[in-house]
């Protein structure tokens, strides 16, 4: 059940709003052409909506699974699906947050953001850092490593005078890395992820209120739509949460979009009223990040 429809969103109004954000949870099936043509639609009906940044799931182009990343990978920016993600975002005039793809560059197979302005030109480009292995006994079994090798680089962009960090899905679990992008002054972290049926009810909606609440910044986890075994089944509920910690918006299971306006006048108001940031010990502790961009 959603927590706040999409015609809700739209009559909802903030004082000194900066931009507007569309989480958008596609399906996903076996055909890319198809679902890159979804994808696009969804700009297109996003930027009916006024909205500013446009935001994909995890793996929108292709199912997700070790069994798939190479055959559904390509080049980026140079790749069928970059190149259509550039021209919805010139056409449209909106920043595309791509979600991600299996991406190819020379013999390595990563799991890639992408990010387009609202000239087309590609702005970031983010590989996911944590690689998704895990082991629950009689539940799940995943080794993204079988396939893939991972990202080594933080990744921030500016967009409407917002400073957003990306993430992938099992990167945000790590609380360093998100602690890292509050450091680094960002007021949103956007996660394209692909939460599971055993991981999802547990930890999806936790994870988000935590990160969005210990760094006191907007965060938006989009997910594809649930669908079908056999293969990987998302759980879906994308969802936007802000730096109280309140969630502001969720789907459910199904194919949808929500679109918000995101004030940062709350960062900096919840920065003020709680000002853990300047509190912390630092001469005891720190969160450091060992690697040159």
């Amino acid at each position: 059940m959603l927590r706040a429809s999409v015609a809700q969103c739209r009559i909802r109004i903030r004082t000194m709003t900066t931009l507007r954000l569309a989480l958008v949870q596609l399906s996903v099936g076996d055909d890319k052409a198809t679902n890159v043509s979804r994808a696009v639609s969804f700009i297109e009906r996003a930027k009916q909506e006024r909205a500013d940044i446009v935001t994909l799931p995890e793996c929108f182009n292709s199912p997700y699974g070790t069994s798939h990343f190479a055959r559904y990978a390509e080049s980026i920016p140079d790749g069928e699906t970059s190149t259509a993600l550039s021209e919805a975002a010139r056409k449209n005039n909106v920043y595309v947050i791509g979600g991600t793809i299996p991406e190819r560059n020379n013999d390595k197979l990563y799991n890639t953001c992408t990010v387009w302005g609202p000239d087309g030109k590609l702005v970031v480009v983010h590989r996911k850092m944590h690689l998704f292995n895990i082991d629950i006994k009689g539940k799940i079994t995943f080794r993204e490593s079988d396939s893939l090798s991972a990202g080594n680089s933080l990744t921030i962009f500016e967009a409407k005078g917002c400073k957003i960090g990306i993430g992938i899905c099992y990167d945000i679990r790590f609380e360093e890395m998100a602690r890292l992008y509050r450091n680094k002054g960002c007021q949103m972290l956007v996660y394209p992820a692909a939460f599971n049926m055993t991981t999802g009810p547990l930890h999806w909606s936790l994870l988000q209120r935590a990160r969005a609440n210990d760094n006191q910044l907007y965060v938006a986890c989009v997910s594809p739509a649930r669908g079908s075994p056999p293969g990987y089944v998302a759980w879906g509920h994308t969802q936007l949460t802000n730096p109280w910690g309140e969630i502001l918006g969720e789907l459910n299971a199904v194919e949808d979009m929500i679109v918000f306006d995101i004030d940062l006048k709350i960062v900096n108001e919840v920065r003020e009223q709680i000002p853990i940031f300047n509190q912390r010990r630092t001469d005891l502790y720190d969160t450091i990040w060992k690697k040159e961009n």
